[in-house]
């Protein structure tokens, strides 16, 4: 039951808040009077396209980035053009989403094989030889 679902970005957007601050870094006095860097809210729980277990997964997996009020929070200061940001930090909810949905599959128990715990417990015994051979040369 591997979920390998697409996200469509134009399905998010009525989800989707924008907040915008000044960018730190580089631009010099640019940067000291526009609001480039771009801050994404995504509300989780208004989306309808996600089932209740895939939000479960959501919530738990970037648990990280959710704010306390529940809202998915992104970010994104890549680009000095805020429109460009927008689109960097959309994607980036995307491939987070798509990420976060995933269902891995589980972990099968396996023991090692003879010849590979032979082979560690004969280096193990060298190790100790090659010690034990040292303290008697050291006398």
């Amino acid at each position: 039951m591997a979920s390998n679902k697409q996200i469509d970005i134009g399905a998010l957007l009525p989800f989707v808040q924008f907040q915008t601050s000044r960018s730190g870094g580089s631009g010099g006095q640019h940067v000291n009077k526009v609001e480039t860097k771009v801050t994404l809210l995504f509300d989780i729980d208004a989306a309808p396209f996600f089932s209740t277990a895939e939000k479960v997964r959501i919530r738990k997996r970037l648990i990280s980035r959710l704010q306390s009020d529940g809202l998915l929070q992104v970010t994104s200061q890549e680009s000095r053009s805020q429109l460009q940001n927008k689109e960097i930090a959309l994607q980036k909810l995307a491939v987070l989403l798509a990420n976060a949905i995933k269902v891995e599959k589980p972990r099968k128990a396996t023991k090692p094989s003879k010849a590979s715990v032979e082979k560690r417990l004969d280096t193990k015994r060298q190790q100790a030889l090659r010690k034990i051979n040292r303290k008697k040369d050291w006398f």
